[in-house]
């Protein structure tokens, strides 16, 4: 029973997604592998956020361009739905994201606005072992987004565990540099 009501959820929510994707401005970024879209999709933003310095000395301000990154939420729960295990789900999503950065910082390099954006952020609940990664976190200080984004990034946890719980860790920003993300993921910046 419990399957089917997620299997529902998930047809819902994959007849949805199309829509979300044309009106949000997202873009993908990379190569469908396996018949598999890429796990990002990513589009231009102006910070809104207080003032946040990065550990390479990049300071991020209110209005300053950024390259928003988003998970593609139905494709990655519907590949969860493989794992038995939540260190499986982990370690999977963790390679996905590993995976997809390379693209994240081709499509960067060759923005048109590439000499104004800052670096990349993203907003999620996921965040233990993204260190590992090259990102910086940062709490969210305003309640009510903080509250907003919470409400928001429920479903996809409440689908993928097939169980609610109550949400043990709080959604935060996810920072990176344009400079660490080229140097990380193969593409040298032009000084």
């Amino acid at each position: 029973m419990k399957e089917k009501a997620r299997q529902c959820v998930l047809a819902v929510w994959g007849a949805f997604d199309p829509i979300y994707y044309a009106c949000s401005r997202l873009e993908y970024v990379g190569t469908e592998r396996n018949g598999c879209q890429p796990i990002f999709r990513v589009r231009i933003t102006r910070y809104k956020g207080r003032e946040v310095v990065l550990s390479d000395g990049t300071k991020i301000q209110k209005n300053d361009l950024l390259l928003k990154i988003h998970l593609h939420n139905v494709r990655l729960i519907r590949e969860l739905l493989r794992f038995d295990s939540e260190i499986k789900k982990g370690r999977y999503i963790f390679e996905q994201v590993k995976a997809g950065l390379p693209y994240v910082a081709h499509y960067l390099r060759h923005h048109e606005q590439f000499p104004e954006i800052k670096g990349i952020i993203g907003i999620t609940m996921l965040n233990k072992g993204c260190e590992r990664l090259g990102f910086e976190t940062f709490s969210i200080v305003n309640p009510f987004y903080k509250w907003f984004k919470t409400i928001g990034l429920i479903p996809m946890t409440v689908v993928a565990q097939l169980r609610f719980q109550p949400v043990g860790r709080p959604p935060k920003y996810l920072f990176m540099s344009k400079k660490k993300l080229l140097a990380l993921y193969g593409y040298q910046p032009i000084h």
